[in-house]
């Protein structure tokens, strides 16, 4: 068969579905991925055919910088950067470069029918496209699903301001507005019912509400693999505990204050450091680098994190998924809501803790670290949480479940 991906230009959506690419494409089957020019080269190791479609979304965001002095906790900063305009802003970017490339993609898979589309649930031209095309859709979720059960916005600390409900409601009339073009009615973009078939990227137990979801809905897990583009990384602190340190990979990772306040929080401690600082530092801003601590702008995140003691996250789903996978506990330092949310379930869960919300300091960075470290009860439901994750199936699962829906619907009534 051959299979349609179209997902959103962004590592956190793009990674978990490379190794079920892998998997279809070693059992026979043909896939052409459209996303972003960045990730080409990581879509073509996994033997897929690259289509350029989009845009990465880090290139949209303008670089956050550190709060003024006295401005209290780092995180202030972020959550500010996540304002109305800023969003409204890139949706409306989204939609205008969809208006652009949408009418390419579609003569792509015309001149090359997919028998299904496997879409990013946040891809808007990933459900046009199943639509328009009239084949099965496939919805790809990185991180929650929703049913009538568990909405997405009950993760939502609070009401929404305003003025992004007021935004948010604008954009959403400019893409129906554009699926009307398409000849598509009733669109509902992030709302209305699922996919036919949909592939969760958590377990069921990390899932809010998991038992509610129907077997539309396939918790295969965290979908590891190796993509083509890391170098193998070795710890050199011997057997001395390891914190992996990272922020993600989105431009909010900017946080210079923050990665200051670490290395003085570590320096000549027990502790081996493994720092993922990303691309918009220069490591030259942080001042002098302990023995203890390496520094680089981007590890190979599975490799270090199959030798981390805990983790200090921004607690991204993908992150987070890949930390438990590994059965490392996690330190949560949240930059925008949805990780916020993820946080939230963590400490629900026993896997972890996260930084307080208020003014940090090196001292208590290291203390936080330390107690989860040394936390048992953490430690067991981490390694719990491992075991399910494990079992449940990963990319074999993902491609079972894909081949299962497929073959039943070509099945005679």
């Amino acid at each position: 068969m051959h299979f349609a991906f179209i997902c959103l230009p962004a590592a956190g959506h793009v990674n978990p579905t490379l190794p079920v690419v892998a998997e279809l494409v070693r059992r026979g089957h043909r896939v052409t991925y459209a996303t972003s020019a960045e990730y080409a080269a990581a879509v073509e190791f996994a033997g897929a055919a690259f289509f350029e479609s989009g845009e990465d979304l880090a290139s949209q965001f303008p670089r956050v910088g550190s709060p003024p002095d006295g401005a209290g906790s780092p995180r202030t900063g972020m959550l500010a950067g996540l304002g109305s305009g800023m969003m409204s802003g890139l949706l409306e970017r989204l939609l205008e470069r969809a208006r652009e490339e949408f009418p390419a993609l579609m003569a792509r898979l015309a001149a090359d029918p997919p028998d299904a589309v496997c879409y990013d649930a946040m891809t808007l031209a990933g459900k046009m496209a199943a639509m328009k095309l009239a084949v099965p859709d496939i919805a790809l979720l990185p991180t929650y699903a929703a049913n009538e059960y568990f909405s997405l916005r009950e993760l939502m600390p609070a009401r929404a301001p305003a003025e992004m409900i007021k935004a948010w409601k604008q954009i959403c009339q400019l893409i129906d507005d554009f699926a009307a073009e398409q000849g598509l009615a009733q669109f509902n973009f992030m709302e209305g019912p699922p996919a036919s078939l949909n592939i969760c990227f958590i377990p069921r137990e990390f899932q809010p509400a998991g038992e509610t979801f129907d077997a539309s809905f396939h918790f295969v897990g965290p979908c590891m693999g190796h993509r083509g583009t890391e170098e193998a990384w070795q710890p050199r602190g011997g057997d001395r505990p390891l914190v992996f340190i990272s922020l993600g990979t989105t431009p909010l990772n900017d946080r210079p204050e923050f990665f200051r306040m670490c290395l003085e929080a570590f320096a000549a401690s027990p502790w081996q450091v493994a720092m993922a600082v990303g691309d918009r530092i220069k490591v030259s801003e942080l001042g002098q680098i302990p023995d203890n601590v390496e520094v680089r702008a981007f590890f190979p995140q599975l490799d270090v994190l199959g030798h981390a003691d805990v983790f200090l996250s921004h607690t991204g789903m993908n992150s987070t998924m890949e930390a438990l996978y590994f059965g490392v506990p996690l330190v949560a330092f949240p930059l925008q809501p949805e990780q916020e949310a993820n946080a939230r379930r963590v400490e629900e869960l026993g896997l972890g803790r996260r930084l307080p919300a208020g003014p940090l300091s090196p001292a208590l960075i290291r203390t936080v670290i330390t107690e989860v470290s040394d936390d048992q009860e953490i430690r067991r439901n981490v390694r719990a949480m491992k075991q399910r994750i494990r079992g449940s199936g990963g990319p074999t699962a993902a491609a079972d479940a894909i081949e299962g829906y497929l073959s039943a619907l070509r099945r005679p009534a």
